[in-house]
């Protein structure tokens, strides 16, 4: 199993919803946090984690108060180097999913060719460093309900209807 990447700087990024933490390796963003009850504030950034963590910043805010059709910010580079092969591939596969839009986790098995590993696709959308950028989000139940989420189902619920997912 790979190991998790050392953890450089940390940086507390200010959304509209409330304060992410973003943790960054020599390699890029490695680990996002959902927003906690206060945000701290951190040393001046290095170069180029202070990009990074601006770029992050820029994705959040994007993520989390616009439509879809709306052209994203660049991406900080993202380390996932702690990720199976396994993982990479369904964290590939979700950024793949259009804003606006669902899948299943069968249907993500199904792309990267595992068809009997909706269990295991779940399983990686739970261990997503990045949620929100790598939109572990957009991933549902065959029945069309939530399944789960690791920052909790009323925030899937939230992300959902930010992008304009009507949910049954």
């Amino acid at each position: 199993m790979p190991c998790p990447p050392k953890i450089l700087h940390l940086a507390s990024i200010p959304t509209p919803l409330g304060g992410f933490r973003a943790y960054f390796s020599a390699d890029g963003l490695a680990r996002l946090e959902f927003p906690a009850a206060e945000v701290e504030t951190y040393g001046e950034l290095p170069a180029p984690f202070r990009d990074w963590a601006a770029r992050t910043e820029a994705a959040l805010r994007f993520a989390l108060t616009t439509k879809p059709g709306d052209r994203p910010p660049p991406l900080p580079p993202f380390d996932l180097s702690g990720g199976s092969k396994f993982r990479l591939r369904v964290w590939a596969e979700l950024r793949r999913i259009p804003r606006g839009e669902t899948r299943s986790y069968g249907e993500v098995a199904e792309e990267i060719g595992k068809r009997r590993a909706a269990r295991a696709v779940g399983g990686a959308c739970g261990a997503n460093p990045l949620p929100v950028l790598i939109p572990c989000h957009r991933v549902l139940a065959a029945n069309g309900s939530l399944g789960g989420y690791l920052g909790g189902l009323e925030w899937k619920r939230r992300l959902l209807a930010i992008e304009g997912v009507l949910l049954t």
